[in-house]
């Protein structure tokens, strides 16, 4: 008996002092460079809310992942060269036709290259989708005021990437030097020279020299390819860490606050519902681009000077600017020899203001509210109606901008004057926002009224009830406390006042006119007429402990 112990204690021994296997020392070996155990340790566990609006921000992520990897494949085979050439090629309509050789690389793509229209289409795709998600996910942010502290500079690095996007848009469709790109660079180019005083010196020096220029392919190829992508890699990143760093936020409900989180854990749950969205939007992408043609350059045939595309229209996310453009009047101004193009330079100036204030609209309702608090649980756009309307206004102005810029294609297909069309927009740019906010307000407020009622008096059944003195009522039916949790828990402060302007002692208080401005903000934002007073305790223990709630 001592003997076999003494030899199965021998044998564990020698199975406890095995060595390590190679992939244990390769992680041990990382570990004590790097801390990633100590890393991983702290973060894999970490808990993410689950709502299918958080997967707006993961399309993002997902598109423009996809444009990089379709895009290194298509810098393989472009050649961004304005030389002319003869084309010879697969494409017979075009044979013998004068072009750049950065069309005729296109044309390669697109009929020579082995998946090289799928791998274009898709390409192209992804950049509409990947615009698209971060207005949706940006609008989103915006409604539900995620973009509160300490997410300010997150909600930056989004509108950063937001406006990169675009001007990388801009400057990849512009590469392929077809009649349709030709036609938008044209048009980039008169609303640089509309810029006072230096104008013509920007349009010479990006352009290098008069309209058409023989360098500015050749200079558009390396910002597209790898100045913009690199900061919109690099904002991407910091995003991301900043996402992980602070808490995600979350929808109000049962067991969320400011300090808690409700969801699942990063390992191995979101990681796996991560990976499969990726193959999802990835698939999603490769189906759109193997169906659905877009931007078919061999039907538009190679830029010329003197010829303009029927129906020439930008991608959708700079239509508002196209239609700031065209339902401007042609106004000009004629000063010392020199003309002021307004009727251009007013909207070009238009375009980024426009974005510009959803950047700033952030720290402008900071300032007005005065709040250093950090936030976590996101607000129903009910009730913020003022935030909600000016966010409807805005997208209603891009909207009727964006018919603006479509004029022809309206008056075409909807058989209708182009004059009419031009002047309903010129009209509808000043009303149409101001009665998207009054109409979402009042939405909102009443949202807010049928919330209180809900809580007072429970939810309707649809059950009605006769009473033994013959009255007809319908049963309602309580709410629970997590449902009541949910249309209460918001925070309804008194909205900041300047307050007395003379003391005790009948001294006048200096107020600056910021801070009447401010008073004056802060009473029309969150005020008595933005809001519905939630229902208080005793209210509801009055209803509901008599007979009033049946």
């Amino acid at each position: 008996m001592d003997g076999a112990g003494s030899g199965n204690g021998a044998a564990a021994g020698a199975r406890r002092a095995a060595p390590p296997g190679k992939g244990e020392r390769v992680a041990d070996w990382a570990d004590g460079r790097l801390g990633l155990y100590a890393l991983a340790k702290a973060n894999m566990r970490k808990v993410f809310p689950d709502h299918w609006s958080f997967m707006l921000g993961e399309v993002c992520l997902y598109s423009f992942l996809v444009l990089i990897l379709t895009g290194v494949y298509l810098t393989l085979f472009f050649e961004p060269s304005t030389a002319e050439v003869v084309y010879n090629g697969t494409y017979e309509p075009l044979n013998g036709v004068l072009m750049t050789r950065a069309y005729e690389s296109t044309l390669d793509i697109s009929f020579d290259v082995r998946g090289g229209l799928l791998i274009r289409q898709i390409h192209h795709w992804a950049a509409l989708v990947f615009v698209t998600g971060m207005l949706v996910h940006m609008m989103r942010v915006f409604f539900t005021g995620a973009f509160r502290k300490p997410r300010e500079l997150n909600w930056v690095f989004g509108w950063t990437l937001l406006m990169l996007g675009i001007i990388t848009g801009l400057t990849g469709y512009s590469l392929p030097d077809d009649l349709l790109s030709g036609t938008g660079l044209r048009f980039a180019y008169g609303a640089i020279l509309s810029v006072p005083i230096v104008g013509t010196y920007l349009a010479f020096f990006l352009f290098g020299g008069e309209f058409p220029g023989e360098d500015f392919i050749a200079r558009l190829y390396p910002v597209h390819i790898l100045l913009l992508p690199g900061i919109m890699l690099g904002l991407v990143v910091a995003h991301l860490i900043l996402v992980f760093y602070h808490k995600h936020t979350q929808y109000p409900g049962p067991g969320r606050d400011q300090k808690s989180v409700v969801g699942m854990p990063f390992l191995p749950v979101y990681m796996a519902k991560a990976g499969g969205f990726f193959f999802l939007v990835f698939g999603v992408l490769a189906l759109m681009g193997g169906v659905a043609s877009i931007n078919p350059v061999w039907a538009f045939g190679p830029y010329r000077p003197d010829l303009v595309t029927t129906g020439a229209q930008p991608d959708w996310y700079l239509g508002f600017s196209e239609g700031l453009i065209r339902v401007m009047p042609g106004w000009e101004l004629n000063a010392w020899g020199h003309t002021l193009e307004l009727g251009v330079f007013i909207p070009f100036s238009l375009f980024p203001l426009i974005l510009l204030a959803l950047g700033l609209y952030p720290f402008l309702e900071a300032w007005v509210t005065g709040d250093r608090r950090e936030h976590h649980i996101l607000d129903r756009p009910r009730n913020v109606p003022v935030r909600t309307g000016l966010g409807a206004a805005w997208l209603s102005l891009y909207v009727v901008l964006l018919i603006g810029g479509g004029n022809d294609i309206v008056a075409t297909h909807l058989h209708l004057s182009i004059n009419v069309i031009t002047w309903f927009v010129r009209i509808a740019v000043f009303v149409v926002p101001v009665l998207t906010y009054v109409v979402t307000k009042r939405i909102c407020l009443g949202l807010q009224r049928r919330d209180r009622d809900k809580v007072l008096h429970g939810r309707e059944t649809g059950t009605v009830k006769r009473l033994p003195h013959g009255e007809y009522i319908e049963v309602h039916e309580p709410l629970t406390q997590g449902q009541l949790f949910t249309l209460t828990q918001h925070e309804q402060h008194p909205p900041y006042e300047i307050g007395p302007t003379v003391d005790a002692n009948g001294v006048r208080r200096r107020v600056t006119p910021a801070q009447r401005m401010r008073a004056g903000l802060a009473r029309v934002m969150f005020g008595s007429a933005a809001r519905i007073e939630k229902p208080t305790v005793a209210e509801y223990r009055e209803v509901t402990s008599g007979d009033h709630h049946h």
